[in-house]
């Protein structure tokens, strides 16, 4: 064998960051060696690895075949060291992203329970839109995705982890409030705030009317969900967002749930990561962790 484990990380870090002179602060290597750890590896593999693009790296075909298999020699080689320092098998770092949903109600509890139950197992989280996520998973940015609705890209696995539905809701001011139910020629003639394209929400509520409502009117899209909770409530806007953004405010009368028969508004929070990746016991960790928390919660209820 004449490649290194060093090399695979100097190639891992400049993949992660885009960048030789990020990587090289992440590994805390000087510039040149890490420059001359991808250039001997490049050398030794016969094959470039990345496309330099000014101060960018982007992976190549052959960078991008090799990718999962050097993480995975990385993988194992941190796994022998924290078995012979007799730390807990589940052990290392894993980068999780999600979409906001999942994030704000689901994953704050669940990485407490990691962090209970698996002291060793560091969670590096970040918060996107469903497209965002799908993105990053797909370019190996992080090892896990948590999204909002289906994924279609045979390039990636999916799991589905639980169910969660959408509501129209109004403000108490508004005509719609104090009906018993709302048609979807009432929806096509009201005013409404909605997430942005490549939300998870924003999907789901577009393949919902599709085919059922011609024309929208969209006067105002944000990524954030209190900003559209607020715009509804001290307006005339409609809005549709997850029923676990909008429950307290709907308890405390400051919103209300619209009532659309024609509209079926269910579906699924699901894990999503790399078809090509090899095991991953971290990974399997917190997806068996993240199915057994939320069955508890159903039982309790």
């Amino acid at each position: 064998m004449r490649y290194s484990l060093k090399q695979l990380a100097v190639f891992e870090a400049i993949a992660a960051t885009g960048s030789v002179s990020r990587a090289a602060d992440q590994l805390a290597l000087t510039q040149s060696a890490t420059s001359m750890a991808l250039s001997q590896l490049e050398k030794l593999l016969g094959r470039p690895l990345f496309e330099r693009q000014g101060k960018q790296m982007q992976l190549t075909y052959w960078g991008a075949w090799l990718r999962p298999k050097a993480r995975q020699l990385l993988f194992d080689a941190q796994q022998i060291e924290a078995g012979f320092d007799g730390q807990h098998i589940i052990s290392g770092d894993i980068a999780l992203i999600a979409s906001q949903t999942a994030a704000e109600h689901l994953i704050p509890d669940l990485i407490s329970i990691i962090d209970s139950d698996f002291p060793e197992l560091r969670i590096d989280f970040t918060v996107k839109n469903t497209e965002k996520v799908i993105d990053s998973v797909r370019r190996y940015q992080h090892d896990l995705g948590i999204i909002e609705g289906r994924c279609d890209d045979s390039r990636l696995k999916q799991q589905v982890w639980c169910h969660d539905h959408l509501v129209v809701v109004a403000g108490k001011h508004h005509p719609y409030a104090q009906r018993d139910q709302v048609s979807l020629a009432q929806l096509e003639q009201a005013q409404w705030v909605l997430r942005e394209p490549g939300a998870g929400t924003r999907h789901s509520f577009d393949s919902a009317i599709h085919g059922v409502i011609e024309d929208l009117d969209v006067r105002r899209e944000y990524e954030q969900v209190p900003v559209l909770r607020t715009l509804v409530a001290n307006s005339n806007y409609l809005s549709c967002l997850p029923y676990l953004d909008v429950e307290k405010w709907i308890e405390r009368e400051e919103l209300v749930a619209l009532n659309v028969p024609e509209l079926n508004m269910r579906r699924t929070l699901s894990f999503i990561w790399r078809a090509d990746g090899a095991d991953n016991p971290l990974r399997d960790c917190i997806i068996r962790e993240a199915i057994r928390m939320t069955k508890a919660r159903r039982r309790e209820m």
